[in-house]
């Protein structure tokens, strides 16, 4: 390709494809372009002869503008965000949605484009758009949950993006450089306000229930698209503004533990896979908190295999909710008669978020959990070490089982459409590549941020993992064969949202209730006074008011006099 395109975001190519959709009518004008934008943004990406490449640069009242800045970290992230468009065109390629296709382009477009971003303000405008976009995929799904859901959903991203602008606008004063560079949590206010509004994004604990609200109420290919984007884009904005903050190692410990005990007990299977991308989250987050050489590979890593195998999971997912029209375990189970393809496609992805060796999430997590322990969180490692037999347990045999397996629902649907099984196949062969031991694992590595030597496939590696996995299976069954393993139940599973779902709601419907009686009573306190004050007033001005009454001539008299000499000592004190 000319050098001439060496210097042109690829996060163009998606955004006009968005706008492009937004105005075409026709459905397969828009699905060829879903095809076609990931494309073009792919060899605007390889155009580049070299990393460290700079474009887009402008400069706007004494701000300088940085649209595109390919390097190192940015590279893997990149890469990964336009292998995630084109699956995810692939896999709509049935829906007749003209408002989600063009939500899906800006949406990714805009992620692509936030990475991309070399200063703050560039950043911010790309963080907004990707909160504006995405709502729609939520609320497309037209149910009044989907719609309370998005506007929460909005909400929490829009104040994400204000602590950004504002964190942005105090580092400019202190610095006067808007440069998105490292920034720690040294430089004071603004590292913090940039650190919390990144954290938003990134699911931090007390600040994730957005992720779990939102994504199971989003439409059938909506979910997968949400997946990849806005929560891996803040995973790259921590690695390049905080990378090496220790706080991070004991957030992302804790991220990767709290999702497991509500996984466990949560009955919709999507919501179940809610809980594991926030579970995997803290993997990402913790490396970055070690900040090492080989912690940053391992978010990296981590994040570009995570983004295939938790689409290909919300992909099997919704090819059920399209198929069977739920997606609750309880309702399921014997899929794998009339759904086979989807079930190996399913157990593929299962596979590679626990981390079997030979897949994907093996070869990932693997720098991380060593990272950790070489700088000695012996106490963070030790919770990773749970986490991974919990996301096991969860998402590798959970999701597959109560979906296909376990007791027959009795439903036969169709197998998933045959576009949706080629995103399926691609996204699988992907968990299959990235961690073959001939050549795989090691493309993988060379275009991660750093040139380590990294081996995962050690034999005391592989049979520790095997190991754990072992263990973690046999737990799970010893549990279902005993009965004490939680039952499969109707209902709505709330953590920290219960605070404003269920604790706040209340107590905004009782300050309503309170200012509304209190507003009755004002009311009518109002009413008698003025019932009272229109008596005195009819009584003065009525024609058989005081006024029209006839005066006595003494009374005048006096009246008068009283006027005169009020009159003559005004004049005198003027005089």
């Amino acid at each position: 390709m000319p050098e001439i395109f060496a210097h042109i975001s690829p996060a163009w190519a998606l955004m006009l494809s968005g706008l492009l959709c937004m105005l075409s009518p026709s459905h397969h004008v828009r699905k060829a372009l879903m095809i076609a934008a990931p494309v073009v943004a792919f060899l605007l990406f390889v155009a580049p002869s070299t990393l460290g490449v700079s474009g887009g640069t402008f400069e706007m009242m004494g701000i300088e503008f940085s649209t595109y800045r390919l390097d190192r970290l940015s590279y893997p992230f990149g890469l990964v965000f336009i292998i995630a468009a084109f699956l995810n065109g692939i896999y709509a390629l049935h829906e007749r949605n003209r408002l989600t296709d063009s939500a899906a382009q800006f949406y990714a477009g805009s992620a692509l484009g936030a990475v991309f971003a070399g200063d703050m303000l560039t950043l911010f405008v790309f963080w907004e758009i990707t909160a504006i976009s995405s709502v729609f995929l939520i609320w497309a799904n037209g149910t009044s949950a989907s719609i309370a859901a998005g506007m929460r959903y909005l909400a929490i991203h829009v104040l994400s993006g204000v602590l950004l602008m504002a964190g942005a606008l105090v580092l400019w004063g202190d610095t006067g450089s808007l440069a998105f560079n490292n920034i720690g949590l040294d430089v004071g206010l603004a590292g913090w306000l940039i650190f919390i509004g990144i954290g938003i994004k990134a699911a931090f604990p007390f600040l994730h229930n957005w992720l779990q609200d939102s994504y199971p109420n989003a439409t059938v290919t909506g979910a997968v698209v949400l997946s990849a984007f806005t929560t891996k884009m803040a995973i790259y904005a921590l690695a390049r503004g905080f990378a090496g903050e220790e706080i991070l190692v004991w957030i992302g410990a804790i991220m990767t533990v709290f999702p497991v005990f509500f996984a466990v007990v949560e009955n919709d299977l999507r919501k179940v896979l809610a809980y594991s991308l926030n579970n995997q989250l803290g993997f990402m987050v913790c490396a970055v908190g070690v900040g090492t050489a080989l912690a940053i590979n391992g978010a990296a890593a981590h994040a570009f295999a995570h983004i295939i195998y938790k689409a290909l999971l919300f992909m099997g997912m919704g090819a059920v909710l399209h198929r069977a029209g739920t997606v609750k375990a309880s309702e399921l189970g014997g899929l794998f008669r009339s759904m086979p393809y989807t079930t190996v496609f399913t157990i593929i992805g299962a596979l590679s978020i626990s981390a079997f060796p030979f897949l994907s999430g093996f070869v990932a997590k693997a720098m991380t959990m060593s990272a950790t322990a070489q700088e000695g969180y012996i106490i963070p490692w030790l919770m990773l070490l749970f986490a991974s037999a919990g996301v096991l347990e969860h998402s590798g045999i959970k999701i597959p089982y109560f979906a296909f397996f376990s007791h027959d629902s009795k439903r036969r649907p169709a197998e998933a459409p045959f576009n949706m099984l080629v995103a399926m196949g691609i996204a699988s062969a992907l968990c299959i590549f990235l961690a073959w031991p001939f050549g795989g694992y090691q493309w993988l590595y060379s275009i991660l941020p750093n040139d380590l030597g990294y081996n995962p496939y050690t034999a005391d590696h592989v049979l520790t993992q095997y190991q754990l996995l072992i263990a973690a299976t046999a737990a799970f069954v010893i549990l279902r064969m005993s009965g004490l393993y939680p039952s499969e139940r109707r209902g709505t599973i709330l953590d920290f949202d219960w605070i404003y779902r269920k604790f706040g709601y209340g107590v905004v419907r009782w300050l309503t209730a309170m200012l509304g009686r209190l507003g009755g009573h004002a009311e009518h306190g109002m009413e008698a006074r003025s019932r009272l004050w229109n008596k005195r007033m009819q009584a003065v001005f009525h024609p058989a008011g005081a006024l029209s009454r006839a005066v006595p001539s003494g009374s005048l008299a006096i009246w008068t006099t009283v006027l005169l000499a009020v009159a003559l000592i005004i004049a005198y004190r003027a005089g």
